[in-house]
This record gives C-alpha cells, sequence and structure tokens, in this order.
C-alpha cells in the first residue's frame, strides 16, 4: 500500500501520508457492496416499471467510477476549501430546493426531485454535507471572531433549510438535518437553554407532523399497531432475513426482491440479508461503525473548532442516515425513506454522500504546521 515515499513532497504524496486510508477503504468498501446488492436488488425493481432488467442498475454503476474520483478528489482539499465548497454547494442546494417546490414533480405526495438536462436530481441530499459544514463555520465564527453572530445566522439558516423540507414535505430529512444541528450546537459549548429549545422544538415538530401529514400518522401506526396500516413492505423484509440466515441463498438467489417494490433503494438491506446473510450484514453493519468511530477517535485532540465541529456534523449524518435505513428495514423504528449510504439506489444520494465523505477525509487528515485551515 505504501506507494509514496514519505518523503515525497507532491499533493499526492502529502495526501497518502495524511488520510485516513482505514476508513477511505472502508468506504470503498460499502460501495463495493452496493455494487454487488444493486446487480442483485435492481432487476426486477426495473422490469416492475417497464425497463430493461439491468438498467437501473446501469445507471447506478456508472456513477460508482465518478462518485469515487469525487470522494478522493475532495479529501484533497484543504479545511479552507472545504468551507468554501460547502459554502457555494448550500447556496446552490436551497435554490434548487426553491425551485423544485416551484416546478418540481410530485412522485409519491411529495415534491422532491428535479430534472435539469434531463438528469432528475434530489436537492435535499447535497444540502445535508454541505449544511453541516456551513453550520460548523458559523458556530466557530460565534466563538472565536469578536462582533460576528455567527450562532444566530446559524439558526436562521437552519430555519430556512428545514422550512423548505417540511413544504416538500420530507420529514425524514428535516429530522437528520435539526439532528445535525444540534450535535454541532451541542458540541460547540453553547448555553443549555438553546439545547433544550432545540430538544422541544424537535418534539414539538414530530407531533405536528403526526397530526398534520396523513403518511407519517400512517407510519407511525402501523409499527404500533399491525393492525392499523399497510405492512406489506415490512413483512417481506422480515420475511427476506428469514430466508436469508447465516450465509445467505447466494448472490441473485433471493426471492423476496420480486415482492418488494423498494428491495433496490430503501429496502436493499433486505436483500442483503437474504442473499449474504447475516454474517454479511453484520460486516456492512461493522463497516458504517467503523467508519464513525474511527472517524470521532481522529477528531480527538482537534484543536480547529471549525474541523470539530464539521466533521462531527458529517459522521452524525452518515451514521444516522445509516441506522435509520437499517432500523426500519428490520422494523425497529417505523419506516422512513432513506437511502442506505453507498448501497441503496439513488445518483443524488450516491454522488452528494460521495461529496459529504470526501469533506470529511480532507477534515480529519493529518495536518502539519502552517497547513491553511
Amino acid at each position: 500500500m505504501n506507494s509514496f515515499a514519505r518523503t515525497d513532497t507532491s499533493l499526492m504524496g502529502r495526501w497518502w501520508w495524511t488520510v485516513d486510508r482505514w476508513t477511505l477503504l472502508s468506504l470503498i468498501a460499502l460501495m463495493g457492496f452496493g455494487a454487488v446488492l444493486m446487480l442483485a436488488a435492481s432487476p426486477a425493481a426495473a422490469e416492475r416499471i417497464g425497463l430493461q432488467s439491468f438498467q437501473l442498475a446501469s445507471r447506478q454503476l456508472v456513477l460508482l467510477p465518478f462518485a469515487a474520483a469525487l470522494l478522493i478528489g475532495v479529501s484533497l482539499a484543504t479545511p479552507r476549501w472545504v468551507r468554501r465548497l460547502a459554502c457555494l454547494g448550500l447556496l446552490a442546494s436551497i435554490l434548487l430546493l426553491i425551485v423544485t417546490l416551484v416546478t418540481g414533480a410530485e412522485i409519491k405526495g411529495a415534491t422532491r426531485w428535479i430534472t435539469i438536462a434531463g438528469v432528475s436530481l434530489q436537492p435535499s441530499e447535497f444540502a445535508k454535507p454541505c449544511f453541516a459544514v456551513v453550520s460548523a463555520w458559523l458556530f466557530s465564527l460565534d466563538r472565536e471572531e469578536i462582533g460576528i453572530p455567527g450562532s444566530r445566522i446559524a439558526v436562521g439558516l437552519w430555519l430556512v433549510v428545514v422550512s423548505l423540507l417540511l413544504l416538500q414535505p420530507d420529514v425524514g430529512q428535516a429530522v437528520l438535518l435539526t439532528a445535525i444541528w444540534g450535535t454541532q450546537l451541542f458540541l460547540a459549548g453553547l448555553p443549555l437553554a438553546w439545547i433544550a429549545g432545540v430538544a422541544l422544538l424537535g418534539a414539538s415538530g414530530l407531533v405536528a407532523a403526526y397530526l398534520a401529514l396523513p403518511h407519517v400518522s400512517a407510519r407511525v401506526d402501523s409499527f404500533f399497531d399491525p393492525a392499523a396500516g399497510d405492512r406489506y413492505q415490512i413483512n417481506r423484509s422480515l420475511e427476506a432475513f428469514v430466508n436469508g440466515g447465516l450465509l445467505g441463498r447466494g448472490p441473485g438467489e433471493g426471492t423476496v426482491k420480486a415482492q418488494l417494490p423498494d428491495a433496490h433503494s430503501d429496502f436493499i438491506f433486505a436483500v442483503a440479508g437474504e442473499e449474504m446473510g447475516l454474517i454479511a450484514c453484520l460486516i456492512i453493519l461493522g463497516l458504517f461503525a467503523f467508519v464513525v468511530l474511527r472517524g470521532f477517535a481522529r477528531l480527538m485532540g482537534e484543536n480547529s473548532l471549525f474541523v470539530m465541529l464539521a466533521a462531527s456534523g458529517l459522521l452524525v449524518q452518515f451514521g444516522l442516515q445509516a441506522f435509520i435505513n437499517m432500523a426500519s428495514t428490520l422494523h425497529l423504528m417505523p419506516t422512513k425513506g432513506m437511502t442506505l449510504p453507498f448501497l441503496s439506489y439513488g445518483g443524488s444520494s450516491l454522488v452528494a454522500l460521495a461529496l459529504g465523505m470526501g469533506m470529511l477525509l480532507a477534515l480529519t487528515r493529518r495536518r502539519v504546521g502552517g497547513e491553511a485551515l
């Protein structure tokens, strides 16, 4: 693996000896699992919607090399350039979220996608990592720069982005964004009254979503009362794990994916359970846990408040999104249409996660004195 000498002062040489190679390897391994599962799960979904068997898989696999290149390319950046990239990305995401509400197509009762030059795009996926970095910068400004109300600006920014998400409506993404922001608020050492207020506001928002949005109340009711709603997909998902057992039926040998409408996206973990078995599922779970725990370990002793807050926000997004997807697939919480990072079908999700994890790798690189923050 030591392709570069320690004395190599080139851009790639410095990157190789400062980037967290174990995290990079884990992310590439998750992409590999995603490629295998996409080949297994997507043909049935493609045929259901009138496409050729491997048309969905080919779309995703074509994007994989680009996503890997983006991840590595962004990881070369300094924290200063990560911050600049996030600011531009968040501004573009907010504008696209507004355009989506006006011109986007409504799918399953939500307006979350916009078509640009023939490409379907979900702006909320890109808003998450960019928001994590920008809010971290604002919180750090509030603590380090006199006269700049960074925390108040961060509150306003959070209100804007969450409001746009709720108008779609996308409660899950709004909750995830709030969790990122709340974690950063806590780590920034801001007054407990602020944190308590956010917690109260978040709880009130969940109650309001349950009362105001029929699809949210239906999912919650179905979770607590099997007779209260449609449990078809979750029942098939649990059946897949039972069928897979310890070692699985083998790639392509699963049968439940033909009955699961969202087997290639929201329920991709169920396909892994049936075709690869419990051991493979535990390996996937271990990779997600390793990335999150190693990321926080790399932040121990970090001197830059901005780096610590931004990387923490990105780790919370990555880990919590994976947890929500796997937990809902296993019926440990109400179902929520959220992708499993690097495994589920979705071009916007894949590219946005590559951007976010590239930012994480850039922020957690070992910096030597004088390197720009």
